[in-house]
């Protein structure tokens, strides 16, 4: 679902880690199912995680079909028209329930949301070459529909020395939201998350901190069905306003680039991808002009797939490395320093057997020290100074049927904005922000 927009007041005061309510589960739509009118299970190993046949859907544009179409051409015979006979759209439902060791102050714990989220999804091929999908949400906290991911895409295909390449341009409105692997971080696990549990003050940028507030466009192209590049320009693009202005907050200075590298390779009943992708930012805290926060964000990842007789398990994992240059901030007196970095890792591991999957995850964020920027507070402070945080996630889901999932999800720190221990200044130990979460999620 949704990566909702940040407004932090400094740096990178963003939800962060794996609890950052991404409920990725929206790229499991059925207007993909109509049109190619085949199971769910044809594009993906378990949802929202693509398979083989899932990943090439999507690197052709959301334009496979193979249900009925209304189709045109002109007197030279060319085709002029075919869209799907059934509209490409979807609605997605999801129903939670979260529970914390120890309530936050002030705020009732075992918190239930009907609905935790509605989407509608405008899903599916609009031409032979282009595609989309896109999703509409919205969400008990917020209270309001809004603009969730967004991706558009032109794709075609060629050779280049006798190898085959695929090729095409996208539209979209948060990085990494174009990735065909599930290693990256707007289509990372956990694909769903409490939104009402304490989370982390620390996230790197490109985790989801540009995220339906920036528009982006740019090129991918896959050579002989084994190596990827992709690269696309970011601005932002603030939702409820018009033009950044003077009274903006968090706006990019100039174009931001995101670049993103793959290769992938199968053999017998294994596959493996390793990949790399970075993104460049400079950003302004607040207005359009002046000092600006420059961020470098670096990370590799990599994607296992083993099918087994009776299951499917999954590796995948992503380490990110950012650097931050923070005039603007530390000029505002928001930091005591004006450089910091930031490292986030995360691995996850899941089988798959029939109607079940049972995961497991692995978390660290860790940073330099800065006592203002990392300032104690109740929850969300820092009694160290230090951002650093880790965990352990611990699911099993059960489906029913393809398009109904009911989770379990458990999620455990071992450290806390830099403590395990009275992290905040208040008494509250790292343990006391352990999670239940319970999801229902339908979607037709």
């Amino acid at each position: 679902m949704t990566r909702r927009i940040l407004r932090f007041p400094v740096v990178s005061v963003l939800i962060g880690l794996s609890m950052l309510a991404i409920f990725n589960q929206a790229q499991a739509v059925p207007s993909f199912a109509r049109q190619m009118n085949m199971e769910c299970s044809g594009c993906h190993t378990r949802f929202p995680k693509l398979n083989a046949f899932g990943r090439e859907f999507k690197l052709s544009g959301y334009t496979m079909a193979a249900g009925k179409q209304i189709q045109g051409v002109d007197g030279n015979q060319k085709e002029t028209l075919s869209v799907n006979e059934l509209p490409p759209l979807s609605v997605m439902l999801e129903t939670a329930y979260t529970n914390t060791g120890k309530s936050v102050p002030d705020a009732q714990n075992s918190d239930v949301e009907l609905p935790q989220q509605l989407s509608l999804f405008l899903a599916g091929r609009i031409s032979p070459k282009i595609g989309s999908f896109v999703q509409m949400t919205y969400t008990q906290q917020d209270d309001k529909l809004t603009m969730d991911n967004a991706d558009l895409r032109y794709a075609d295909r060629g050779s280049v020395g006798g190898k085959s390449l695929t090729y095409g341009i996208t539209l979209n409105n948060s990085p990494t939201v174009e990735d065909l692997w599930n290693s990256t971080p707007t289509w990372g696990f956990p694909f769903s998350g409490p939104d009402t549990a304490p989370t982390p003050v620390a996230a790197t940028l490109v985790d989801g901190g540009l995220s339906q507030d920036v528009a982006g466009v740019g090129g991918y192209v896959m050579l002989d069905q084994t190596w990827y590049a992709a690269a696309s320009l970011y601005r932002s693009a603030h939702l409820g306003s018009n033009a950044p202005t003077s009274g903006s907050t968090n706006t990019l200075d100039s174009a931001a680039p995101y670049l993103r590298m793959a290769w992938q390779h199968q053999w017998g009943a294994n596959y493996l991808e390793i990949g790399a992708y970075g993104m460049w930012s400079k950003l302004m805290p607040d207005g359009i002009h002046g000092e600006y926060d420059k961020y470098k964000d670096i990370a590799a990842d990599f994607q296992y797939e083993r099918t087994l007789n009776k299951g499917q398990l999954t590796v995948h994992g992503t380490v990110i490395r950012e650097t931050q240059n923070l005039d603007a901030t530390f000029a505002a007196n928001n930091s005591s320093n004006a450089s910091n970095k930031l490292h986030t890792a995360r691995m996850d591991a899941s089988y798959g057997l029939k109607n079940w999957e049972w995961t497991g995850g692995l978390f660290s964020t860790t940073g330099d020290r800065d006592e203002t920027l990392y300032a104690q507070a109740s929850v969300d402070g820092s009694a160290t100074g230090k951002p650093d945080s880790s965990g352990w996630l611990c699911q099993v889901s059960y489906s029913p049927w393809q398009n109904v999932q009911l989770t379990a999800q458990y999620t455990g720190y071992a450290k806390f904005n830099g403590s395990r221990s009275n992290y905040d200044g208040a008494g509250r130990n790292a343990s006391d922000n352990n999670t239940l979460f319970l999801q229902a999620w339908f979607v037709w």
